[in-house]
């Protein structure tokens, strides 16, 4: 349940969803980089790192 709660937010928000699953870390500060290029990228990115653990 709380994993679908961080996909939600990461489409609303992908820095968001990502910090909720690993802190303020270097995936957190990418996704702030890839979300800021575009906003499809970051989505893609905070996805793939909720998937990921």
């Amino acid at each position: 349940m709380a994993d679908l709660i961080r996909v939600i937010l990461s489409v609303l928000l992908p820095p968001l969803g990502v910090f909720f699953q690993v802190g303020l870390g270097l995936q957190f500060w990418i996704n702030i980089v890839l979300t800021l290029l575009g906003y499809i990228p970051g989505v893609v990115h905070a996805i793939w790192i909720i998937a990921r653990k």
